[in-house]
């Protein structure tokens, strides 16, 4: 299973979302620093809504396989700028929290995360669990383990690790 780390605003639903994965009640308390497990990085708000602590959210995501931008759907305003993947070398996904606020606004938090450069857009529900087996699916599939001399050709090609080769197209024979 891929290791995701969710970053976002206070009180987007990292940490339900979090106990949602696992199946597990949902209980709020407020999260003081980044919880670090074997599927979940869960960082608090702050690092997010501050300049200070946003360099964390970079190393952080380091640690993960993939990193998720959370943000409810009724979020009044979008913290990330446009182009946000840029700093990461992972893949970036959007999980859309609170879909059933009567506040909701769905469109723009997808073209918000368009705009960021999430390759994947999840719309959840943390506790009706709506969503979350799609979610899930998403994170059993392993990313695809390559050599050194493979990466370096998908470089090459202007390819990040997990984007696959374009159709047609195979690994020279001497680094297969």
């Amino acid at each position: 299973m891929k290791k995701v780390f969710l970053m976002g605003r206070s009180e987007a639903g990292k940490t339900s979302l979090t106990q949602a994965l696992k199946g597990e009640e949902l209980h709020y308390h407020k999260t003081q620093y980044t919880n670090s497990n074997e599927d979940t990085i869960d960082s608090p708000g702050e690092y997010a809504e501050s300049k200070h602590f946003s360099v964390g959210l970079a190393c952080f995501s380091f640690e993960a396989d993939v990193v998720a931008i959370v943000q409810a759907a009724d979020e009044p305003f979008n913290l990330f700028s446009d182009g946000s993947r840029c700093f990461l070398l992972r893949p970036l996904i959007g999980i859309i929290t609170k879909v059933d606020s009567p506040y909701a606004n769905l469109p723009m938090v997808r073209q918000w995360m368009q705009n960021m450069g999430c390759e994947h857009i999840f719309e959840v529900n943390n506790v009706t669990r709506e969503g979350i087996p799609e979610l899930m699916a998403y994170l059993q599939d392993d990313l695809p383990k390559l050599t050194l001399e493979q990466a370096k050709f998908k470089q090459s090609l202007g390819l990040n690790e997990w984007q696959p080769l374009p159709e047609g197209m195979e690994y020279p024979k001497d680094i297969r």
